[in-house]
C-alpha cells in the first residue's frame, strides 16, 4: 500500500516534513561546553503527523504530538523522544491511517472515531506535581512519565475538572507554586463559556470561576497576576452551523474589536470587566504586572491575522510581509470608568514565542527572550520564500531601557521557541541561559543552541549537535533537577 504525504508548505522541507520517529540517544556530540549550572530536562512538543492527512492536507497543528527531551547532567546530554500515546493516535495505529478530518472538526472525521478524544496533545509540555502533562487546548492533558515519556493516560486531575478543554499554556504562580488554568468553548463547541482554575501543587482544585466571552473566539494564551486573569480573545471565532456544515473551526472576523477579559482572582467572575482593542492578532502573552491600579500586559501583536489557515468568510488572509509586527504593551486602567485597552509598542520590530523568567511571571519584569525575523538577512536568491514561522535571530529585550540584542545564525537558518533556564533558583531575573532548537535549512539538519541570556549577542556557548532533523515543534519548558534529598 502506498503511503505518501502531500507536497504541500505543511509536509515539506526541513521545517515541516514530517520526523516519525522515537527513540533514545545517549551523549549527543556537543560542541563548546555545557554550563555545570544546567541540570534538568528541557522538553518541548511538536506537531509530528504520524500518517498523511485523511482529506489530502492538513494545517500544521492538526499533527500528531511527539515529545522530546534533551536531559543535562554533568556536562553531558542525552536525548529521549515519544509520542504522546493519545487515544487518537492509537486509533491511527491500529487503523495504519489517518481518521482524522479538519482541525477540531469532529464532523469530518471517520466514523470509527466518534467519541473518542480528539487531543493530538501537541501545544506544550509542562512538569505538575511528579508528571509530564502534554497539553492541547481543546482537551484534558495527558500526563506522562518525567523519566521515560511513558504516556500514563488523560489527566482530569482525579475527576475534579471533568471532560472540559484546558489550556496549552497555564501558569505557574511564583509564590505559592500553584497551577493556574482555563479553557475555553468549556461547555461546548463554539460556546462563549470560559472556566478558570487554581490547583495546588499537589494537585488540589481550589478555585473555579465560570464566565462569559463577548464572542467565541480562540483564547490561546492568558495571563495571571496576584490579584487578577487576563483572558485576551482573538477575532478568530467559532460557528456551530458552519462546523457541523463541515467547515473550519475558526474563522477569522476583520472588523471584530479585539476583547480583554479582567476578572479578580478572588472573586466569582461577576464583577468580570471587557476591554477593547482594534481588531489585531495575539497569540502568546510574555507577561503581566500590576501598578498602582492598573494592569500592564505584554504580548506579540500584529496589525492582521497571521494564520492564513483560519481566513475570513471570503477566504482572504493578508500576506505576512503586509502586517506589522511589535511586542506591545496593553495597559488597563481598572481606576477609570473607560472600556478601552491602551496600546503602547516595546519592540518595533517581528517578533513572536517570547518568554520572560517564569519566577517573575505575573510580577514587573525586565527581561524578555523573543524569536526575530530579519529577511534583509535572508538567502531568498538561494532558498525561494521562506517557511512559515520562519524566525532567523534570537532576541534579548531589556523592557525597562528599551535596549535590545539580537543573535543571527546565519542566512539558511531559523529557530524555533527558545526556552529561559536561570542559572540558580536564587540568581538576578534573567541571570541563566537560553535554549532554542536551531533547523538548517539546507543541510535539513537541527542543533539545540546554548547561550548566556544576558550576552546573547555573543552567540552560542554550547551546540548540541543532533544526528537527527526535528520538525518544528511550538513550546517547551525548562525541568530543574529537584535538589538531593
Amino acid at each position: 500500500m502506498s503511503m505518501r504525504f502531500p507536497d504541500t508548505p505543511d509536509f515539506v522541507g526541513a521545517l515541516y516534513t514530517p520526523s516519525r520517529f522515537e527513540g533514545q540517544i545517549r551523549d549527543l556530540e556537543v560542541e563548546g561546553g555545557i554550563p555545570p549550572a544546567l541540570r534538568g530536562r528541557f522538553v518541548q512538543v511538536a506537531p509530528d503527523p504520524q500518517y498523511p492527512p485523511m482529506l489530502g492536507d492538513d494545517i500544521f497543528f492538526n499533527g500528531d504530538g511527539v515529545v522530546t527531551a534533551f536531559h543535562f547532567t554533568d556536562g553531558h546530554v542525552d536525548l529521549t523522544r515519544r509520542y504522546v500515546a493519545t487515544d487518537r493516535l492509537k486509533a491511527q495505529r491500529a487503523a495504519r491511517r489517518s481518521l482524522h478530518g479538519l482541525y477540531r472538526n469532529a464532523h469530518t472525521d471517520d466514523p470509527s472515531v466518534a467519541g473518542l478524544s480528539p487531543s493530538t496533545a501537541n501545544t506544550n509540555v509542562i512538569p505538575f506535581n511528579g508528571m509530564l502533562l502534554a497539553l492541547k487546548e481543546d482537551s484534558l492533558p495527558y500526563a506522562l512519565d518525567p523519566e521515560t515519556l511513558e504516556t500514563k493516560g488523560e489527566w482530569d486531575f482525579k475527576g475534579q475538572i471533568g471532560n472540559t478543554p484546558f489550556t496549552a499554556h497555564p501558569k505557574i504562580d511564583p509564590e505559592t507554586g500553584n497551577l493556574l488554568a482555563f479553557g475555553y468553548e468549556a461547555r461546548g463547541t463554539a460556546t462563549t463559556d470560559v472556566v478558570y482554575y487554581e490547583f495546588t501543587p499537589g494537585g488540589r482544585l481550589v478555585r473555579e470561576i465560570w464566565v462569559k466571552a463577548p464572542y467565541a473566539g480562540m483564547i490561546h494564551d492568558f495571563a495571571v497576576t496576584p490579584n487578577h486573569v487576563i483572558f485576551p480573545v482573538l477575532p478568530a471565532t467559532a460557528d456551530r452551523d458552519r462546523i457541523q456544515a463541515g467547515g473550519r473551526h475558526f474563522e477569522w472576523q476583520p472588523h471584530l474589536a479585539y476583547q480583554f477579559g479582567v476578572m479578580r482572582r478572588g472573586g466569582d467572575g461577576s464583577d468580570i470587566r471587557w476591554f477593547t482593542g482594534p481588531n489585531c492578532f495575539q497569540a502568546h502573552v510574555l507577561n503581566a504586572f500590576e501598578e498602582e491600579g492598573r494592569l500592564h500586559l505584554d504580548m506579540p501583536t500584529a496589525d492582521g491575522n497571521v494564520f492564513a489557515f483560519f481566513p475570513d468568510a471570503d477566504g482572504n488572509a493578508p500576506s505576512p510581509e503586509t502586517l506589522r509586527f511589535q511586542l506591545a504593551r496593553w495597559t488597563f486602567d481598572l481606576t477609570a470608568n473607560t472600556s478601552e485597552a491602551r496600546r503602547t509598542t516595546l519592540y518595533d520590530a517581528p517578533c513572536e514565542f517570547s518568554r520572560c523568567d517564569d519566577r517573575y511571571a505575573g510580577r514587573r519584569h525586565r527581561h524578555a527572550i523573543m524569536l526575530g525575523s530579519d529577511m534583509r538577512r535572508y538567502a531568498m536568491d538561494r532558498l525561494g520564500p521562506p517557511p512559515w514561522q520562519f524566525f532567523n535571530q534570537l532576541v534579548h529585550l531589556d523592557v525597562e531601557t528599551g535596549h535590545s540584542q539580537t543573535w543571527w545564525a546565519g542566512d539558511a537558518e531559523c529557530f524555533q521557541e527558545p526556552t529561559f533556564a536561570p542559572r540558580a533558583p536564587d540568581a538576578a531575573e534573567g541571570d541563566g541561559f537560553v535554549l532554542a532548537l536551531l533547523n538548517h535549512l539546507e543541510s535539513q539538519t537541527t542543533e539545540l543552541v546554548i547561550l548566556e541570556a544576558l550576552r546573547l549577542a555573543a552567540g552560542p556557548i554550547a551546540r548540541v549537535k543532533l544526528p537527527v532533523r526535528l520538525r518544528m515543534s511550538l513550546h517547551g519548558n525548562w525541568v530543574p533537577e529537584a535538589p538531593a534529598a
